[in-house]
């Protein structure tokens, strides 16, 4: 992945937790290794951790403590109410700009067409 689609990445990845959050529990490297396998092979653990604790400190997500056979207990995140709440406007605002970018996009295509 190169820079600009890292930069793009960092803007969005909350809400790509988040709805990843949406299908089903999970805890930090179980939603790393779901993202990957979703193609977004560059994500590494440090990032996902770090936003779950953002997330989890805004309120975003319930936590429960599961037993591990290797070691302390892990946390396992859910999304809450007010995460599903923040998901439904993350998806509207991704709708906004996906739409307004297309249409910018072809309208681009359409001036650079006519010109030839």
């Amino acid at each position: 992945m190169g820079k600009q689609s890292t930069e793009m990445l960092k803007g969005t990845l909350e809400g790509i937790v988040l709805a990843t959050l949406a299908v089903r529990p999970a805890y930090g490297y179980e939603i790393t290794a779901r993202l990957r396998d979703q193609g977004f092979s560059d994500i590494v653990e440090g990032t996902v951790y770090a936003l779950l604790v953002r997330v989890e400190q805004r309120g975003l997500v319930d936590i429960e403590k599961v037993p591990s056979e290797k070691g302390p207990p892990r946390k396992v995140y859910s999304l809450n109410a007010l995460g599903s709440e923040y998901l439904e406007e993350f998806w509207r605002n991704w709708s906004f700009l996906a739409e307004r970018i297309e249409q910018l996009r072809h309208n681009i295509n359409n001036t650079q067409e006519e010109g030839k």
